[in-house]
């Protein structure tokens, strides 16, 4: 799904992700602050970093984000064989983006990941594509014990989070950022707003999500009264990534997510560097990463050249199910994890005749012999 100029006039979202049957309606929680949204702030940094290099680096030096030392080794030992020598692969840079459930900055271990999305960067073309992966996906959480993949990173923080990515995608990430969700509302209205087709099921959700935000944040809000192609400020953006309770349900969320993103990323592109000074320093102390400084400004110094050219969600519409897996709850379910390891390839990488790995195949039985008897 090649994303497309959204200034000059409106465009309707494809319903891409809509799924198949529908997750079993979960037990309404408190709402808070958008959590599962937040790895939107990372895009921004992504933007931020280098669009006016000018006047980002000293806001950086004094706010860069916060840095964990990973051992790539023992990632790489968890790597599928033959993604090592899968020489494709080396020329894209796959980057784990984590969105995790805290409202206190927690951001290191002891938190589900509410948000999962692969980055894909052509290091040649500079085009990058997004892939969500459903928090609720049924998968070996890179131990080889299987359940919900959102708690990969509750168990063992982004080290066992990007394994189990790479054990059940056949990928070789070893870098992560990870973001709270604080300065979320902050830098959207830094930006100015962002430009979002809002639809008619849309609006008393987003109306009654930014009311709660609001009031955790101690600040008014405006309710959003009309459908169509609109500028919505900081509240109204964080509130409508958060809507679950339309058709698409989860599915339909992600997609919300990444077109925020992709809206963040226009906006970003025409921001002066005042602008982006303010949405630098609502943004880093959010910021936890395996990146350093150096590494992120040379590998996202040309990013005015990057285009968001695809996403979509994983598993994907013809290879996905859903049902309620014993004790693991609602989930959902690759019903045949070696075909959507071969769609992500060829969606990411253009790998059009991939051949998974065998543990791609051992964990696809797993999975059908553990979820068969439960599928709606």
């Amino acid at each position: 799904m090649a994303t497309q100029d959204r200034r000059p006039a409106p465009r309707r979202r494809a319903r891409r992700d809509d799924p198949r049957q529908r997750e079993a309606q979960r037990k309404k929680r408190a709402i808070i602050l958008g959590v599962e949204i937040i790895v939107i702030l990372l895009m921004l940094v992504v933007v931020i970093m280098a669009i006016r290099g000018e006047g980002i680096f000293k806001v950086l030096s004094n706010e860069a984000p916060t840095r964990v030392e990973l051992n790539e080794g023992e990632i790489q030992e968890k790597m599928n064989e033959t993604v090592l020598e899968n020489e494709t692969l080396k020329g894209y840079r796959n980057i784990a983006l984590f969105g995790v459930d805290s409202t206190t900055g927690a951001l290191e271990k002891g938190t589900r990941s509410d948000t999962i999305i692969i980055a894909s960067i052509n290091q040649d073309t500079k085009e990058v594509k997004l892939c969500s992966v459903y928090r609720d996906t049924y998968l070996n959480k890179g131990n080889d014990k299987y359940g919900k993949c959102n708690a990969a990173y509750a168990n063992g923080g982004p080290k066992q989070a990007m394994m189990m990515l790479n054990m059940n995608l056949d990928l070789n990430i070893t870098d992560f950022v990870t973001v709270g969700f604080q300065g979320l509302t902050d830098a959207i209205d830094a930006l100015g707003g962002v430009w979002i087709d809002v639809d008619e099921e849309e609006i008393k959700h987003i109306n009654n999500y930014q009311m709660c935000i609001a009031e955790n944040l101690k600040r008014p809000y405006t309710e959003v009264t009309s459908t169509g192609y609109q500028l919505l400020d900081g509240l109204q953006a964080t509130a409508y990534c958060r809507i679950r309770y339309t058709k698409g349900d989860d599915y339909m969320r992600t997609f919300r997510q990444r077109e925020v993103i992709k809206a963040c990323m226009e906006q970003a592109k025409k921001a002066n560097v005042t602008s982006l000074n303010k949405i630098a320093e609502a943004v880093f102390p959010e910021v936890y990463t395996s990146l350093n400084l150096e590494e992120i400004l040379t590998v996202l110094g040309e990013v005015t050249q990057y285009k968001i050219v695809a996403d979509d969600g994983l598993p994907f519409e013809q290879f996905r199910g859903s049902g309620t897996i014993g004790a693991n709850g609602s989930c959902v379910v690759p019903v045949d994890l070696a075909s959507n390891v071969k769609e992500l390839h060829r969606f990411l990488f253009d790998e059009n005749d991939y051949q998974v790995s065998e543990e791609i195949n051992k964990y696809s039985d797993v999975i059908k012999g553990d979820t068969q008897a439960y599928l709606n």
